[in-house]
């Protein structure tokens, strides 16, 4: 077995378990079971149609026991399954088994978006399903068309978060000391990265594109750069979490320094040890980062309380 920091020794395509057809799409071998949906009202999930045309679609999952006290309402939140934009969805185990326990330890109704995957549908179309996601939250929030029944009696819309994992991490050219030290790692080899953010930009492009790399707009001297730093200071408190033995952490951690320096307010749980993705298979790692969550959703929800009793005295 090749040394983690050894020349990269892995094929990304077995490793993936995807074939490349000859028109450019992807067969994708399942090999994680997948959880469909029932039709039983008492199961604590369901899905839902968000565009038809675009065959996307939110699942929604709430507590096995609702809060009796209505009046207490949940907090929402929104995740976005990981695959580097490739592979999985929703309905794959891990990420479904993820969800269900937010839903029921935080407790708090969650929605999974089940978004475009590349390369038959390239950035920045997940995006563009992700921004949907959020205008259809307002949209339930507003009640324009008739609020989602679970939606309706258990979520506090003022109190929605946003939360993702793996595919959402940034990517430059140039390669960090984490990604160099593990070349090779078992969860997410370069390779495989490297390939998965070839089938998700658009043709052409290189990974300091906006896609992947948002701090090169950051840093770039001309309007765009400075829109978008104003857009990022504009961020509520941020949770930011990630492990030694992952190789993107280096970019977490300068995703976090970046968020800082626009005057977000970030907090910052990195650990020792661990991998990319280790609370899908590790419960006392799981269950810290759920304990992690927890507290950051109840002190953010607490600055929203004191924000909210302020504005009513003025």
């Amino acid at each position: 077995m090749a040394d983690e920091s050894s020349p990269a020794t892995i094929d990304p395509y077995k490793f993936l378990r995807i074939v490349q057809n000859p028109d450019g799409s992807l067969t994708r071998l399942e090999y994680m079971p997948s959880v469909p949906a029932t039709e039983s009202d008492s199961t604590s999930f369901k899905d839902i149609p968000l565009n038809p045309i675009n065959k996307t679609f939110i699942r929604v999952y709430k507590p096995p026991i609702p809060p009796p006290d209505t009046n207490n309402k949940l907090p929402l939140l929104i995740h976005f399954h990981g695959g580097g934009f490739i592979i999985f969805s929703v309905t794959t185990l891990p990420f479904h088994e993820v969800c269900a326990a937010k839903a029921a330890k935080l407790p708090a109704v969650v929605i999974s978006l089940e978004y475009r995957l590349a390369p038959e549908h390239r950035l920045p179309a997940a995006y563009d399903d992700a921004m949907e996601t959020i205008m259809w939250v307002r949209d339930q929030a507003m009640d324009l068309n008739g609020c989602d029944p679970w939606l309706k009696e258990y979520v506090d819309f003022s109190k929605c978060f946003l939360i993702g994992d793996s595919a959402g991490i940034l990517r430059w050219v140039q390669r960090t000391e984490s990604e160099l030290r593990l070349v090779n790692d078992r969860i997410v080899p370069l390779v495989a990265n490297d390939l998965m953010w070839s089938f998700a930009l658009p043709k052409g492009a290189d990974r300091d594109h906006e896609y992947s790399n948002p701090m090169a707009t950051v840093a770039a001297g001309d309007d765009s750069g400075s829109q978008l730093k104003d857009k990022i200071a504009r961020l509520p408190r941020c949770l930011v979490t990630g492990h030694g033995g992952d190789p993107l952490i280096d970019r977490q951690r300068e995703f976090a320094k970046m968020l800082e320096a626009r005057g977000v307010e970030v907090v910052a749980n990195f650990a020792e040890g661990g991998s990319h993705g280790v609370e899908i298979f590790d419960p006392l790692k799981a269950k810290a980062l759920l304990e992690s969550i927890k507290e950051f959703i109840k002190a953010s929800c607490q600055c929203v309380n004191v924000a909210t009793a302020t504005n009513s005295t003025l």
